[in-house]
């Protein structure tokens, strides 16, 4: 599904009802445990979490008025995603990722290089991906990214 919407809110307006509460609760859960320096807004048509131009002017490399991404959620036809892009650039945070949601979790993960897709609302983890989002602060963030497009 694609969205429009301009604003976390209104993107979570158009969602599927049976969706909102878990969206949201993903939002509030990222933003108690998100680091100083990454802003929410809109980023890629999703829910996006990022530093902003204000913190690192450069931009993402790939399109430098996007800001630098560092997480999104997104209501997708299958599924709720997390997108996570710490989990693609620093293997140890993936693997406590996926040590950690054994432990909490009977259900398969169901993971990609940065995504992680839950198919069923009861199935998220929302304590571990508060605990996900808290993981890097910005200034780590720009670190590990600044090394990874200088290879």
């Amino acid at each position: 599904m694609k969205y429009t919407a301009s604003t976390p809110e209104a993107y979570i307006a158009q969602i599927p009802e049976n969706r909102r509460e878990a969206v949201q609760k993903l939002r509030q859960v990222i933003l108690e445990n998100l680091p100083q320096g990454f802003e929410e807004g809109m980023n890629y048509n999703m829910i996006g979490y990022y530093i902003p131009h204000t913190v690192y002017p450069q931009g993402y490399h790939c399109n430098p008025k996007q800001p630098l991404p560092f997480m999104n959620i997104a209501s997708q036809k299958n599924s709720i995603n997390v997108y996570h892009m710490g989990i693609y650039a620093k293997e140890d945070l993936k693997h406590w990722f996926v040590e950690v949601y054994k432990e909490q979790s009977s259900k398969k993960l169901d993971m990609g290089k940065s995504c992680i897709r839950f198919k069923k609302v009861e199935d998220i983890p929302f304590d571990l991906i508060g605990q996900l989002a808290g993981k890097i602060s910005a200034k780590e963030w720009i670190a590990y990214y600044e090394a990874a497009v200088k290879k």
